[in-house]
């Protein structure tokens, strides 16, 4: 299994603990899911939980560099 787009943010940043414990969950999910994919995306999984501001603070550098 791989899971892929997990966002790296920095030390101070506000959003560090809410990430780690959406990950924690993301994981439990998957973990106990009858037949699991080969491949998961967490940043899609934080774009159905999370409220839209705070999803795009989050990534809000990869639109940037995506829109060149």
């Amino acid at each position: 299994m791989k899971i892929i787009q997990i966002p790296v943010l920095e030390e101070d940043s506000t959003f560090r603990f809410m990430i780690s414990l959406r990950f924690e969950v993301f994981l439990n999910k998957i973990y106990h899911e009858p037949e699991p994919k080969h491949v998961y995306s967490f940043k899609d999984y934080l774009k159905r939980v999370l409220k839209w501001k705070d999803y795009e603070a989050i990534f809000k550098e990869d639109a940037l560099k995506h829109n060149a």
